[in-house]
């Protein structure tokens, strides 16, 4: 068993995440890194989202087949081959913490997971659909969060 790990520079785990990651900010991903894959991982998923938003958990960032060679994602930078979907934003791309202003902090879940298997998803596709071929192929799963407050 490993002790598989997501963590990033910009935050701790718990932490607030800096406006430059943001929408009042520069609106780029944090710079994340990845430490102690499960062995047998072929690909890695990472979905980014806040369970707090008012309706149902807004989706900020679906990105998979990930090369589980990648060790980090630099900061504004999708790793080479890596596939973006659908965010509830409604745009194939990472969008930063925005939740309404006065709302108490939001949580901002960063869940990385391996996989022994690359999907065969289209870009684009939304977050159920990469649940669903994500099912049966899931290695080991290690979460980070950051929290995120408009004033």
């Amino acid at each position: 068993m490993t002790n598989f790990i997501l963590k990033s520079s910009a935050f701790r785990e718990g932490g607030a995440i800096p406006v430059k990651h943001t929408c009042d900010g520069d609106d780029v991903n944090p710079f994340l890194e990845i430490k102690n894959a499960p062995e047998g991982t072929v690909s890695f998923a990472l979905i980014v989202d806040d369970p707090d938003a008012p309706r149902s958990a807004w989706v900020h960032w679906l990105v998979w087949n990930i090369s589980p060679k990648t060790q980090y994602f630099s900061e504004d930078h999708l790793p080479d081959d890596a596939v973006q979907g659908k965010t509830s934003f409604g745009h194939a791309k990472y969008g930063g913490p925005c939740p309404p202003r006065g709302d108490q902090p939001h949580h901002y879940v960063f869940t990385l997971y391996a996989l022994d298997a690359m999907l065969g998803l289209p870009a684009g596709a939304d977050k159920a659909a990469l649940l669903a071929a994500m099912e049966g192929h899931i290695l080991g799963q290690t979460v980070l969060t950051g929290m995120y407050q408009r004033k």
